[in-house]
């Protein structure tokens, strides 16, 4: 390699998972002589962690490309990640990209760009069959020095009609919790105040094995040193009782869940081959409120499924509207090649899509100013933060937005406010005392 060093831009598309992973191939960059940028500035090279779980996803890769190859017509463009891994010929028969590195050969991204001479318009496309990767490679951020996402799992052996993922990233797997546990630890000597464990289906950890995810919740606890701990995004049937029981009694692990509910339909959680139904998902949420009013639930909801009549998504929205939940993630579905959903009708019309996901991105408001509304008065836990504009801001322990009067010298740590007023998207606090 030269000794010149070449400047690398890594940007993520996607989910948190993504995140950790994009993050640290960047701090592996630096061992390799390179220096790292902002995508939006002019690199040598460019490399996007794909996601295919949408459309749009799809398109904001192609924009993203477009972006950097103005900022440098010479630019060597990398698409590693889910949609590297299901369309690489498509990929790699765009004028301007270089290389495709899907799942598995995404970690050896470096020692592939240590090989070629990037100078020359090359292309080559590494995508491995999906079905034989069994290794699992933990990651985490750490660009964000408040909290760090922590990959715990990857992959899912679930067959949601709807879903690339298990396309994309193949079956379940986790490492030990020994391992992870030494990562984890390895976190906690930075000034990282949050670890969030992250993966694609977080609550099958240790399958396989004779390690479950409440196993590791329960020495994450009581062996790591940091004041915050809290779980990404957990399936319902997964989430068992001891899991929320123990969350409430840790110190550690924050008051906030997020639950992927996808229908409140039965006949539709049915045809998507969710493993759960209405009535399952409502004892969870029962269970959670009867340890804590005031915990954050999240919910992800997908409307306008092949067959989703009128009747199925006034379900869905009568049974979201009538149970308090906090805040929800709509996804307007989006048809995907290989899934199983694809094939089935009737097909529900884009404008229908739109206008219920509209319906329901309107309640998804309601429900957070009124989550909000209510924490009007109370004294919270807030881990500060500070915005570019240099406002301090932060999320409370049951995960609400607040922007908080102090001084700067506050950012990056935990202090108790008390909430004097709920606006919309955030609440005004003041530090009751510095701790």
């Amino acid at each position: 390699m030269s000794t010149v060093a070449k400047k690398i831009a890594f940007h993520t598309l996607g989910c948190k998972l993504n995140f950790s992973e994009t993050s640290s191939l960047s701090r592996d960059s630096l061992k390799y002589g390179y220096e790292n940028v902002n995508s939006k500035e002019f690199a040598d090279i460019y490399v996007f962690n794909t996601c295919s779980v949408t459309e749009n996803a799809n398109k904001e890769t192609l924009k993203l490309i477009r972006r950097s190859k103005r900022l440098n017509p010479n630019a060597f463009i990398t698409l590693i990640g889910c949609y590297a891994q299901l369309k690489p010929e498509e990929l790699i028969g765009i004028k301007d990209v270089n290389l495709i590195l899907g799942t598995a050969d995404k970690f050896d991204l470096l020692s592939h760009l240590d090989k070629v001479d990037i100078s020359n318009d090359i292309k080559s496309s590494i995508s491995g069959n999906i079905d034989d990767v069994e290794i699992f490679n933990p990651s985490f951020s750490n660009d964000d020095r408040t909290r760090s996402f922590l990959k715990v799992q990857d992959g899912c052996d679930y067959n949601c009609t709807f879903c690339t993922i298990p396309l994309a990233r193949g079956k379940s797997r986790s490492s030990s919790i020994n391992k992870t546990i030494n990562i984890a630890k390895d976190i906690s000597k930075t000034n990282t105040k949050e670890i969030v464990l992250t993966g694609i289906n977080i609550g099958d950890f240790g399958k396989g094995t004779n390690e479950t995810f409440y196993d590791l919740i329960k020495q994450m606890d009581s062996r790591i040193d940091i004041e915050r701990l809290r779980i990404s995004s957990i399936e319902p049937n997964l989430l068992t009782d001891e899991i929320i029981e123990f969350c409430f009694s840790s110190k550690k692990f924050m008051p906030h869940f997020h639950i992927p509910l996808q229908s409140g339909s039965n006949k539709m959680l049915k045809s998507m081959k969710r493993r759960y139904t209405a009535q399952l998902y409502y004892d969870r949420l029962n269970k959670i409120k009867s340890f804590d009013e005031d915990a954050c639930i999240g919910v992800d909801v997908i409307v306008g499924y092949p067959s989703e009549s009128e009747q199925d998504f006034l379900e869905t929205y009568n049974f979201l509207k009538n149970h308090d939940v906090s805040y929800l993630h709509v996804f307007t579905y989006s048809e995907r090649e290989n899934t199983k959903a694809i094939k089935l009708e009737p097909v529900v019309p884009c404008e229908e899509r739109s206008r219920r996901s509209k319906i329901l991105r309107e309640l998804s408001d309601q429900k957070r100013d009124n989550f909000y509304e209510r924490s009007v008065g109370q004294i919270r836990p807030v881990l500060v933060e500070k915005s570019k504009n240099g406002i301090l801001f932060g999320y409370t322990d049951n995960y609400i937005k607040t922007r908080i009067q102090g001084p700067i010298s506050l950012e990056n740590t935990i202090q108790n406010v008390f909430i004097s007023e709920a606006k919309s998207g955030y609440v005004e606090s003041e530090v009751v005392s510095v701790n």
